[in-house]
């Protein structure tokens, strides 16, 4: 029993390491806050306190790391995120003008971006070239439309 309270700054480590080595992958800042409790276990560990108090300090730590710490770091890290679209998403709700008459097989539409897009409608009908539309979503390379109403213009 003794070997272990002598060498239990060499499993602090080891705990530090694999933890760090998981939060690598997880990338959720749960494992570093453990990692940092082991760091007050070894700590303590090194200032003399004995194996038992050594894991106590350690478990407190990291719960007191997880309650307090780790919240206000995830929503700082997710503040930068960018809201907007991009790609294909960016063109839903997206307005423009028929080029072809656009049914429910086939037809062509211009976007105000300035991308000309194959198009299709929902149902039976058809829509004139000129026609006013809006985007209603997208399927691989065709929009789906509906006419754009006047308040939307």
């Amino acid at each position: 029993m003794e070997a272990i309270v002598q060498f239990a700054w060499i499993g602090w480590l080891a705990l530090i390491a694999i933890f760090l080595a998981v939060e690598m992958v997880s990338g959720e800042l749960t494992f570093l806050m453990l990692g940092l409790g082991g760091v007050f276990g070894l700590g303590s560990g090194l200032l003399g306190a004995p194996l038992w108090l050594q894991v106590i300090v350690a478990a407190a730590a990291a719960v007191a790391l997880l309650v307090f710490v780790r919240p206000p770091l995830l929503r700082r890290l997710r503040r930068g995120a960018d809201p907007k679209s991009f790609n294909v998403d960016a063109l839903v709700g997206l307005s423009g003008v028929v080029t072809e008459t656009v049914t429910a097989m086939s037809g062509r539409v211009k976007l105000v971006n300035g991308d000309s897009w194959s198009a299709r409608v929902r149902g039976d009908r058809s829509l004139a070239p000129q026609t006013p539309i809006t985007v209603e979503s997208i399927q691989g390379a065709t929009a789906f439309v509906t006419t754009r109403t006047p308040e939307e213009s």
